[in-house]
């Protein structure tokens, strides 16, 4: 049974990607966990402790359908944190998981994603569930241990099944997923 008091994770707003042939959506992804980052190459935490945290997380969790997401999220220096110098920093620090940069819309310094998230800074990470809802929102760096169990916890969850599905469906599946069968 759903969660009624769980929040849905907004959607991402992103203007260009890293490390992935084709732009990554929430809605796309459903079924799976989620970890997505925040942070800002001139972050000096996000540089010693978070970036390699993540890295850490990716090995460790490299065997199941953990979905990591880097999202760089520029609130200021601005005019230095091009997509250009972003993509030395990711080749240069070896990142690998899909990196998107978050939308600056012209309306606030602070870019799309990180207001509808409601992001105090970076480092930031927020782990979203195989249904899509905000399981755990963290500023700053937390404990390994601390963020390894609740990603286990996350996977450990079944992975959510539609009750309802398109006419169009063939067999039961659409959109990669199944209903159960009337018993």
């Amino acid at each position: 049974m759903p969660n009624e008091t769980a929040i849905k994770a907004p959607e991402l707003a992103v203007s260009q990607w890293f490390n992935t042939e084709t732009p990554l959506t929430l809605e796309g992804l459903r079924g799976r966990v989620i970890y997505l980052h925040s942070f800002q190459l001139l972050c000096p935490g996000c540089v010693a402790e978070s970036l390699p945290q993540v890295r850490r997380i990716e090995r460790l969790f490299s065997h199941t359908d953990l979905q990591v997401i880097g999202l760089h999220t520029a609130f200021e220096h601005h005019e230095a944190m091009t997509p250009v110098t972003l993509k030395a920093f990711i080749h240069e620090y070896r990142l690998t998981s899909p990196i998107g940069v978050d939308l600056a819309d012209g309306q606030s310094d602070i870019p799309v994603t990180m207001r509808r998230y409601g992001l105090r800074g970076t480092p930031s990470s927020v782990l979203i569930s195989r249904d899509g809802t905000i399981l755990h929102h963290a500023f700053g760096v937390e404990d390994d241990m601390a963020v390894g169990a609740r990603i286990a916890m996350a996977l450990a969850a079944p992975i959510p099944v539609t009750a309802t599905l398109p006419a169009d469906a063939e067999d039961g599946c659409a959109g990669g997923r199944c209903a159960l069968p009337d018993l």
